[in-house]
């Protein structure tokens, strides 16, 4: 049997490696279009940074060791240009000229291809990628190398500013590791926030920790033009900002490289692939798999390629045990999205689905925020873990979860996308036996935590608004400061009533007085005192609801209101719930 797999990489190498493994007999051909064919993508940005600084530790295998170790025929810089599934060939190019290739089973795993956007002058010689070993190393010439190129060619000074296009996950990797090699970044994204998938009071930590990275982040704002110069090029924003930039990054987004797949008349949705869920295309003979493929997604139903490493390896081992264990391979999992990325001293991670994805699938939810400590408070090192959690609004199912903080959102997260995977509600987090002890975690660990604040607000015992409602609020309701009187001389919301959460008990006349028929809603610091006046006003017959995550949240969402801002400089309340992570 002789099976052709088009793609290295992930997916690709994952399903020639499984293949092999099952049939010592079969022939395999691997073929390559890039340089390499097994490297390590994920840790092309830490190279630029300089914290990899051997270029050879990236490449993962070689045509050689996989032919030693795998008797595998993998041929690098051989591009596929067609197929033919009536006489199951594919045509490909080389350096040695076209051939036809014959196969019995073809598994195609061609990945993506960045996106380029019309923009003016974006064929410049300054402007790179960053998805091969090429890039990487081009991209960490430009930053450490003087020396020239050519001997006849004069020395070239090392880039010392530069413009990243996009801020989500490897714009902001390749972002920190300019930084890090003392290049001056501006971060350039569309969106109104960085990495947008997170929701905008998560980026906005991402975004104050850019800053302390002497990254200038420029949000809500495009590329109109790129100005080639002898210098340095000039990159012009659609509002109208001129930067300029010796070396520029474009990352605003992948898609499938797919053109010669949807000649051949195989289904495609969007230039991605659809298969069923054994990775069977709509022809017989072929499979696909990898970041060209369309995926089911497991919260919202929508249907979209996604580009991560984990589930590109595992589809292409499932791939290999449906070619070679028909009727018994297992089917793909719907994925859950999570992923993480290291930004400074933080740490942004996320799982199933996000408030805009949650929307866009009209399915109603609730949410919760938390910024408990990562381990016991009285243990030193403890910080911050700013946690959100969307849960179905009839029954509490997970929804999705998303962690920003310097140490301990990793594992939060994968229990979290553990809990998503297996259909968990919010409150059965409650139930989680995690390990505990001070320096790693807490007797009530900030999941468990999540459970309960989730149990009680789907049960009525907590009532929520958020900072999102704030408009509204400022003109319908009393707001009530429960913080203490020192923290709220330090900085606070115009207009709001404070009474510390220790002497409410003694003082609701005042709070009955102030409010004069109106809803009262309460605050502090990160959402914890405010939640206990909140059961002593409820049950002495106010209105009430407490803020969702306390002004920690509150100043994220409204980072560029200056009543907001004011109030929020480092609220203080609660354990370290002020301290910048």
């Amino acid at each position: 049997m002789r099976i052709v797999i088009v793609g290295g990489v992930a997916a690709g190498m994952s399903a020639a490696a499984r293949a092999r493994r099952l049939d010592e007999n079969a022939e395999i051909i691997v073929l390559e279009r890039g340089e390499h064919v097994s490297y390590a993508t994920c840790g092309l940005p830490y190279y630029v940074g300089g914290e990899i600084e051997d270029a050879a530790s990236l490449l993962v295998q070689t045509p050689e060791s996989l032919r030693a170790a795998l008797a595998l025929d993998v041929r690098t810089r051989h591009e596929v240009t067609a197929i033919d599934p009536v006489a199951r060939t594919v045509t490909v190019h080389s350096d040695r000229g076209v051939e036809t290739i014959e196969y019995d089973a073809l598994v195609l795993a061609p990945g993506a291809v960045a996106v380029r956007p019309p923009i003016p002058g974006l064929d410049s010689p300054r402007v790179h990628t960053l998805r091969t070993v090429s890039d990487a190393l081009a991209l960490r010439s430009a930053v450490t190398d003087s020396a020239p190129p050519v001997a006849t060619e004069p020395a070239r000074e090392s880039a010392r500013q530069a413009v990243v296009l996009g801020a989500g996950f490897i714009g902001l990797e390749a972002a920190e590791a300019l930084a890090r090699q003392g290049v001056r970044v501006s971060l350039v994204e569309l969106a109104d926030h960085v990495l947008p998938p997170l929701d905008e009071e998560m980026a906005f930590f991402v975004a104050d920790e850019l800053d302390r990275l002497g990254v200038t982040v420029h949000t809500g704002s495009g590329t109109r033009e790129i100005i080639p110069g002898a210098a340095h090029d000039t990159v012009v924003l659609t509002d109208g900002t001129r930067l300029p930039a010796d070396l520029i990054v474009l990352s605003v987004g992948a898609r499938p490289d797919t053109a010669f797949v949807e000649r051949a008349g195989i289904r495609c949705e969007n230039g991605a692939i659809v298969t069923d869920d054994h990775g069977r295309t709509s022809v017989p003979g072929i499979w696909a798999a990898g970041d060209a493929v369309v995926s089911t997604d497991a919260v919202t139903g929508l249907r979209r390629p996604v580009a991560l490493a984990g589930p590109a390896n595992r589809a292409g081992r499932l791939v290999a045990d449906d070619i070679l264990r028909p009727g018994a391979a297992r089917p793909w999992p719907r994925p859950t999205g999570t992923a993480i990325v290291r930004v400074g001293r933080l740490t942004a991670a996320m799982t199933g689905a996000n408030r805009a994805s949650l929307t866009a699938a009209g399915i109603p939810f609730r949410t919760i925020h938390l910024h408990p400590d990562q381990h016991a408070s009285y243990f030193p090192g403890a910080s911050a873990i700013h946690l959100l959690v969307h849960m179905r609004d009839d029954d509490g199912l997970l929804l999705g979860a998303q962690a920003v903080g310097a140490d301990g959102v990793d594992k939060r997260i994968d229990v979290l996308a553990t809990a998503i995977r297996a259909g968990l509600t919010a409150p059965d987090l409650i139930d989680l036996d995690l390990a505990y002890a001070p320096p790693y975690g807490q007797a009530k660990d900030p999941v468990n935590l999540a459970g309960l604040v989730a149990a009680n607000v789907l049960d009525g015992t907590l009532r929520l608004w958020y900072a999102q409602d704030l408009p509204t609020v400022r003109q319908t309701a009393l707001l009530l400061d429960v913080r203490s009187r020192r923290e709220y001389c330090a900085g606070h919301l115009p207009g709001s009533l404070n009474i510390p959460h220790t002497q409410l008990r003694d003082r609701l006349d005042e709070v009955r007085q102030a409010a004069a028929g109106r809803p009262v809603r309460v605050l502090c610091a990160s959402g914890v005192r405010s939640a206990l006046a909140h059961r002593i006003l409820v049950q002495a017959g106010f209105d009430s609801a407490s803020l969702s995550g306390g002004l920690l949240t509150l100043r994220a969402v409204h980072r560029d209101d200056t009543g907001p801002r004011a109030e929020a400089a480092r609220p203080t309340g609660g354990p370290r719930a002020g301290r910048r992570p």
